[in-house]
């Protein structure tokens, strides 16, 4: 996530969920979701500064940005590419709260995995 140069930023990050979605050729073929690795990164507005008493409403709890990346996203539904997963976990995220400024998913298909590799795609985009 590239901001200016000088800029300060808070990134929440969650790594390496791994999540079963129907997804690509053979999710349709079997109707059997795939596994896939997804990492998400979300970039706030953020305070000048953070006391040791500053409220979790000025930042943003990280267990939605899991929420966002497992169970909110339709177990019925078959998306036919990755990349589609990956928008509709930035579109949760955009509508969950007004401070996420850009968000970052990062998802690796398992299932292609032969060596330990990671294959797979990043999506990024900036709030509108």
């Amino acid at each position: 996530m590239m901001t200016g140069e000088r800029d300060d930023y808070l990134v929440l990050e969650v790594d390496d969920l791994h999540v079963d979605v129907l997804t690509g050729i053979y999710s349709e073929e079997t109707h059997l979701p795939q596994p896939l690795r997804i990492s998400v990164q979300a970039l706030l507005q953020h305070e000048p500064h953070y006391d040791p008493e500053t409220p979790l409403s000025r930042s943003k709890n990280y267990m939605d940005l899991k929420h966002a990346a497992t169970d909110a996203l339709p177990k019925d539904r078959h998306f036919t590419l990755i990349e589609a997963v990956a928008d509709h976990i930035i579109d949760t995220i955009f509508l969950q709260d007004e401070k996420v400024r850009h968000v970052k998913v990062k998802i690796v298909k398992l299932a292609l995995s032969e060596r330990g590799e990671s294959i797979g795609i990043t999506l990024a985009r900036w709030a509108r």
